[in-house]
C-alpha cells in the first residue's frame, strides 16, 4: 500500500492523482455512481430553483421582472434537466468532466441574475448563496478544481452585482466578501478530504484485489501441486494404473464393503509370462514398453467398476467387487486373450505376449492379504503348468 501511495501520489492541492493515468482509471471506476448521484444531484437542484419562482410572484406579481425572472429560471432549470439526461445517457466524468462542470456555471449565472432583477432580495440571496456554494463543493459530485472555479465565479459575480445593482457600500462588500471567501475555505477543505479519502480508498480496493488475486493463483498453484502429488502416490508412473499402496487401499475398502452388503469379490493375480527374457533380449526400455501396453490393455478389457493395479515388476493385481466366480472366470479369459492378440511393431513384431492369472473367490473369512496369497499360489500353479492360463480355485484351463 505504501509502494502504491508512493506510485500513485495524491496532490496537496487538487486531491487528484499525480499520475494522469491512474486518475483518469479513477474517474472511469467510480463513473456510474457519479453518473447517478450528479442525475439526482441536478433533478433536486432544479426543483428547489423553480420553486422559488413562487417567492417571485408573491413579490412582483405579473409584472415585466416577474416575467424576466421566470423567463430566467426556466432557462436554467431547462438547461439542468437537460444536461442531467445527457449525463445520464453518456457519462462522460471520466473524458469530457466539462459536462459535469457545466450545470454549475449554468446555475451560478442563474443565481448572479436574481441580483440585477430582485434587488431588494439581497440580505435573502446571502444565504441562499452560501448554501449553493456548500451545493456546489458537495452535493454536485464534480472534481476539486472544477467545484471550487463555479463557486468562486458564483462568489466574485455575486459581489459584483451586489454592488453594482444592490447598491451596497464598500464595507459590506468586504464583509460579504468574507463570509463568502469563508463558505468557499469550508466547502474547499470538506471536498479536498473527501477526494482525497476515497482516494486512498481506491487504493486500498484495488491493493486487496490484487492481494487476493495473487492469493487465488497461490492456491491454484498449490492445488495443482496436491493434484499432481496425488496422481503420483495413487498411479505408476509407467503404466498409469493404480500403485501397489493405493490399490490395497481401495482393495480393503471394497472387500469391506462386499463383506458388509453380502456380495460376491473376486481377485486376479496377473503375470506377464517370460517378461525377463523380454527385458534381457530387447532391453529394459523394450520391456517398459511392453508393460505400459498389457497394462492399457488390461484396462480395457476390465470393467469400469474394476480396479487394477501394479503389484510389483511385471505383476499386476485386479480387485471384482460385486462378481461371481463365473463371471469373474469370464473378465480374466477375455483378458488373457485381449493380452495374447496384441501386435507389436518393429523390432518386437515377432513377439508373441501372454500372461497367466490366478483368480481367487473371497469367503467371509478372507482379509486382502488372504486373497494375496490365494491368488498368487494359484498363479504359480499356472506358471508350472505351462503359462498362457486363467487358474481358479487349484483348477487351470
Amino acid at each position: 500500500m505504501l509502494s502504491q501511495q508512493k506510485q500513485y501520489g495524491i496532490h496537496w492541492l487538487t486531491g487528484q492523482f499525480r499520475d494522469q493515468s491512474k486518475e483518469i482509471e479513477y474517474r472511469e471506476a467510480i463513473e456510474p455512481g457519479v453518473r447517478s448521484d450528479s442525475r439526482l444531484a441536478l433533478l433536486l437542484v432544479s426543483v428547489v430553483f423553480a420553486m422559488f419562482g413562487i417567492t417571485d410572484y408573491n413579490l412582483l406579481g405579473t409584472t415585466t421582472d416577474y416575467y424576466w425572472l421566470l423567463s430566467m429560471r426556466i432557462t436554467v432549470v431547462g438547461a439542468c434537466l437537460l444536461l442531467a439526461f445527457i449525463i445520464g445517457r453518456r457519462g462522460g466524468y471520466a473524458s469530457t468532466s466539462w459536462l459535469h462542470a457545466l450545470p454549475l456555471w449554468i446555475l451560478a449565472a442563474g443565481i448572479i441574475l436574481i441580483v440585477p432583477l430582485r434587488p431588494e432580495s439581497l440580505p435573502t440571496q446571502i444565504t441562499a448563496i452560501v448554501v449553493a456554494i456548500m451545493a456546489f463543493y458537495l452535493l454536485i459530485p464534480n472534481l476539486l478544481t472544477i467545484a471550487a472555479l463555479a463557486s468562486l465565479f458564483l462568489s466574485s459575480g455575486f459581489l459584483v452585482a451586489a454592488y453594482i445593482y444592490a447598491g451596497i457600500s464598500a464595507g459590506d462588500v468586504v464583509r460579504l466578501g468574507l463570509l463568502l471567501i469563508m463558505s468557499n475555505i469550508v466547502g474547499y477543505s470538506a471536498l479536498r478530504r473527501l477526494e482525497r479519502l476515497q482516494r486512498k480508498q481506491y487504493l486500498l480496493l484495488n491493493e486487496e484485489r490484487s492481494q487476493n488475486r495473487v492469493l487465488l493463483s497461490e492456491i491454484k498453484h498449490r492445488k495443482s501441486l496436491e493434484a499432481q502429488l496425488r496422481m503420483v502416490a495413487e498411479h505408476d508412473d509407467l503404466t498409469g494404473v493404480d500403485s501397489r499402496r493405493h490399490f490395497m487401499k481401495r482393495a480393503k475398502a471394497l472387500l469391506q464393503r462386499s463383506r458388509l452388503e453380502q456380495t460376491p469379490f473376486c481377485f486376479f493375480m496377473i503375470d506377464v509370462d517370460h517378461f525377463k527374457r523380454i527385458n534381457d533380449t530387447w532391453g529394459h526400455t523394450r520391456g517398459d514398453l511392453i508393460l505400459s501396453t498389457i497394462a492399457s490393455v488390461c484396462q480395457q478389457s476390465l470393467r469400469p467398476s474394476d480396479i487394477i493395479g501394479r503389484f510389483g515388476g511385471e505383476e499386476f493385481v485386479v480387485g471384482l467387487p460385486h462378481t461371481l466366480p463365473d463371471d469373474a472366470y469370464a473378465v480374466a479369459e477375455r483378458l488373457k486373450q485381449n493380452v495374447a492378440a496384441i501386435a507389436l511393431s518393429g523390432e518386437l513384431a515377432g513377439v508373441q505376449l501372454s500372461v497367466t492369472i490366478g483368480v481367487a473367490i473371497a469367503t467371509p473369512e478372507d482379509d486382502l492379504d488372504d486373497l494375496i496369497a490365494h491368488a498368487d499360489n494359484l498363479l504359480y500353479v499356472g506358471k508350472r503348468d505351462g503359462r498362457n492360463q486363467v487358474v481358479m480355485c487349484g483348477e487351470s484351463t
